[in-house]
């Protein structure tokens, strides 16, 4: 049998010192965000897994697979590419593994009964998570293993691994105010979603740091009709808007397309910028410039420490500005 990858070649692979790639992995100390790209992509390479059993203590074998608890209508799970971006990384690993994957959707309106399937899985993913969601509050203290995917909110307790959300919303905001704009609007996402509060902040923060203090926000539900809407609305609050961002990609291509109704052009009259970087946002017109959150990372990431039983981590991944025709 193939010995596990160490610490040691982790840090040897990624260039750093052990020490360093230890700090990465608590999160004790600020390391720069390449230096932390670096080591999760040595992680990923090598499939290093960090692993707490007692000593002596046999390693746990997953047996009964992972469960991937969404927390979101149906619909969304097959119109959204982050989910098929997700669940095709993370089936990759359990693939390889043996394992088996099980999705099930548990719409925000669900009574917080635990399912069957969830109940006998070693372990379970759990995306998009929102505030006071029942069967999210259940699972945090069901006693089955879970890592949450993206930060959790207040009231669930659960390990995670998650993206700089409120970064990649900086670098959007700070590359709006070097390219002139100054009218510079929002479509956020569900306010009861950690990931998008922390979108918004980072963004409005970084624009009221800058002098700017009344920033019209819009909110949706990262679907594309909801952006149409939400561009309609600030269209209508703000007319002489003369930017942007939305917090999915999604979002972003229906403020185009309310853009494009209304007779504004993009990027000449209105700036766009969205979230995700997916295929959506190469095929745009215009291209749409946008933040790059590393999906399929996350999705390995989250994967591998949920199997190897590690809790006292919680990863976050870098987010990175893609600049297209749009902005």
């Amino acid at each position: 049998m193939t010995d596990l990858p160490t610490l040691a070649q982790v840090a040897a692979e990624a260039g750093v010192s052990q020490a360093t790639a230890s700090r990465v992995l608590t999160g004790t100390v600020r390391v720069s965000t390449s230096t932390r790209r670096q080591v999760y992509d040595a992680m990923s390479r090598l499939g290093y897994v960090r692993h707490r059993a007692p000593r002596g203590a046999p390693a746990r074998r997953a047996a009964g697979g992972v469960a991937v608890v969404v927390c979101d209508h149906l619909h969304r799970l097959f119109s959204d590419p982050y989910y098929a971006r997700f669940l095709s990384a993370s089936g990759d690993v359990l693939a390889e593994l043996g394992l088996p994957m099980m999705v099930m959707t548990v719409p925000p309106a669900d009574p917080g009964t635990l399912p069957a399937l969830a109940a006998g899985a070693d372990g379970v993913l759990l995306i998009a998570a929102r505030k006071q969601h029942p069967l999210a509050i259940t699972l945090s203290t069901s006693g089955i293993p879970v890592r949450g995917i993206g930060r959790p909110p207040d009231d669930v307790k659960v390990p995670y691994a998650d993206v700089d959300n409120r970064d990649g919303a900086r670098q959007a905001a700070e590359h709006l105010l070097l390219g002139g704009r100054r009218s510079i609007g929002v479509i956020a996402g569900p306010p009861t979603l950690p990931a998008a509060q922390d979108r918004l902040e980072g963004f409005v923060t970084t624009l009221r740091q800058a002098g700017t203090s009344d920033v019209p926000v819009a909110y949706g539900d990262f679907g594309l009709p909801s952006g149409t809407h939400a561009m309609q609305w600030l269209l209508r609050r703000s007319p002489g808007l003369d930017a942007v961002f939305a917090a999915s990609d999604l979002m972003a291509a229906g403020a185009l397309n309310a853009l494009a109704r209304a007779g504004r052009r993009v990027p000449d009259d209105v700036a766009v910028i969205g979230f995700d970087d997916s295929p959506l946002a190469r095929r745009a017109v215009p291209a749409l410039t946008t933040v790059r959150q590393p999906v399929e990372e996350l999705a390995i990431l989250a994967t591998r420490l949920l199997l190897s039983g590690t809790v006292s981590v919680n990863p976050i991944l870098p987010a990175e500005l893609v600049v297209r025709a749009s902005a």
